[in-house]
């Protein structure tokens, strides 16, 4: 199954594990609560997905790689202790806790969370003194003479015997308990995560055209070549931050994180020619709705896969926008419900002591690590206006004098709340403005569409791609888009895109990005 399916299916089992019947009791007791085994190649999210599973289930996460530890870390050190059976007293070796089932412990007094997962990586590769310790930690959830504490489920996650030489394979009795999940690579899923994450257009749009070259593990003469999910991730944040700083990624730079020669001199010829068409076609003059015939009729005679990536230079500059009101709406809304919480318990609570519960909030929520990043910084900004917003009127307030005259001092702190509701109402004002320019942004590249490629199958791929991203769908369901309820409805998408993807697998077919002229 690919990697969306098996979080869910995590997801389900961690549900099922930790629901409870009237008398407190796991619904599915202890020892029929399978650890889950996910098994797939390197570099597909098996890890990253963990961090999500545990924040949407609200529990806790404590996340190993066993390869890096030795037989003594994860069982516990020896120590001889005295005991006595019957009449004699004898020397006993005892194990100290497990540095793994420890750190179980410190988790749950960090957070406060009484369940949680124990993931452990690479369980499959350990050494072949920890070996027999993984078999009876599979087997019976313990490592050395300590059990995993209750409410704690177990993941696992392994990669199959070929891309790895360091595998070892699991006995029947140990399969025979386990729940074992199998991930392949899914270029459809992954683009999903991709627009939710922000990865650069430029990776978006040429596996798009290249979807082959998405996953690739090939073993040659000169040892393994390769390009993952993991790579192309970490390439596209590489890329980001090089376009501010103003460097160049040629192909060597693209080969340290895609080590396939193929590919990233394909996807190198490919980035060149994408910031060449920003400027051929003024792209940032189409998002304002600016354009000559000129333009059209020589994107008219471009090649499909010149159409393609100027819809994908059109997609990554909407969905940054798409993305960016997003977050403007999340953290009004949440400066909202602080702005009413404050009105509603005037006069007793002050500006100060709304932005000091806002501040408390985020440090609980940070504390129990169930935020998301996105979520932080939400936080964070909402935190920091209040802050700002009590610093530059608690001089204003009068507050000083409310021991001496409470009346005075009520009047005080509904202007302060008018005035804090002043500026809040500017931040208010400032999304409805950003809303209004992305919409009229949105019908813009409509209009160009319409007009370069009708109907076509560069309309198809748009459509299709703003379909996959998860923010140009909020925004349209809580904006609106007649040109995009149109098309979308009178594409015939089951057809059009078989098509679309035999032509791009016929591109793929032909000669790689041609280099370009400096």
């Amino acid at each position: 199954m690919d990697i969306k399916r098996a979080k869910q299916e995590i997801k389900d089992s961690i549900e099922a594990y930790l629901a409870k019947d009237e008398f407190g009791e796991y619904l599915i007791p202890v020892i029929r609560q399978r650890p889950i085994l996910l098994m797939g190649a390197p570099g597909i999210g098996k890890t990253q997905i963990m961090e999500q599973i545990a924040r949407e289930c609200k529990v806790g996460l404590v996340s190993y790689t066993i390869t890096h530890h030795t037989r003594q870390s994860a069982v516990g050190l020896p120590f001889i202790k005295e005991k006595t059976f019957g009449q004699e007293t004898f020397s006993v070796t005892e194990y100290t806790m497990s540095e793994i089932i420890a750190s179980v412990y410190e988790k749950m007094e960090k957070t406060g969370l009484r369940e949680g997962i124990l993931f452990i990586d690479e369980i499959n590769c350990v050494s072949e003194t920890l070996a027999p310790m993984m078999l009876q930690f599979l087997q019976g959830k313990t490592f050395g003479n300590q059990k995993v504490p209750e409410g704690w489920v177990i993941v696992t996650a392994g990669n199959p015997p070929e891309y790895n030489k360091s595998v070892r394979e699991f006995d029947v009795v140990t399969l025979d308990r386990i729940k074992r999940i199998d991930v392949q690579p899914d270029f459809e899923v992954w683009k999903e995560y991709a627009y939710e994450q922000g990865i650069h257009p430029a990776v978006i749009s040429y596996l798009e055209l290249r979807r082959k070259n998405f996953y690739r593990m090939e073993n040659t003469v000169d040892g393994r070549i390769f390009a993952t999910a993991r790579g192309w991730e970490d390439l596209s944040r590489l890329i980001q931050v090089y376009e501010t700083l103003d460097k160049e990624v040629d192909r060597e730079v693209v080969y340290q994180y895609i080590q396939h020669p193929m590919i990233a001199k394909d996807f190198a010829a490919y980035l060149a020619l994408y910031n060449k068409y920003k400027t051929d076609y003024a792209v940032e003059d189409l998002l304002q709705g600016k354009w000559t015939p000129i333009t059209l009729g020589k994107i008219r005679n471009a090649s499909l896969d010149e159409h393609l990536s100027i819809v994908g230079l059109l997609n990554g500059k909407l969905s940054q926008l798409f993305a960016d009101c997003y977050f403007m709406d999340a953290y009004v809304t949440k400066l909202y419900g602080y702005m009413t919480e404050y009105r509603d318990n005037l006069p007793e609570m002050t500006l100060e002591s709304i932005y000091k519960k806002a501040e408390n909030d985020f440090q609980t929520a940070k504390k129990s690590e169930l935020l998301t990043k996105n979520e932080e910084k939400v936080f964070v900004r909402t935190v920091d206006f209040l802050e700002k917003l009590w610093i530059e009127l608690r001089g204003e307030t009068g507050s000083e004098d409310k021991t001496e005259d409470n009346k005075a001092a009520e009047i005080s702190e509904k202007d302060t709340y008018e005035q804090a509701k002043t500026v809040f109402a500017a931040e208010a004002d400032s999304l409805e403005t950003q809303t209004e320019y992305i919409s009229q942004t949105l019908q813009n590249v409509f209009d160009f569409m319409e007009a370069a490629f009708g109907d076509s199958q560069e309309m198809v791929a748009f459509i299709t791609e703003l379909n996959a991203n998860y923010y140009s769908l909020w925004f349209i369901r809580e904006n609106g888009s007649d040109q995009y309820y149109r098309h979308n409805k009178g594409l015939l998408f089951d057809n059009r895109q078989k098509q679309i993807l035999g032509q791009m697998e016929e591109l793929e077919q032909g000669n790689s990005f041609p280099p370009v002229l400096k």
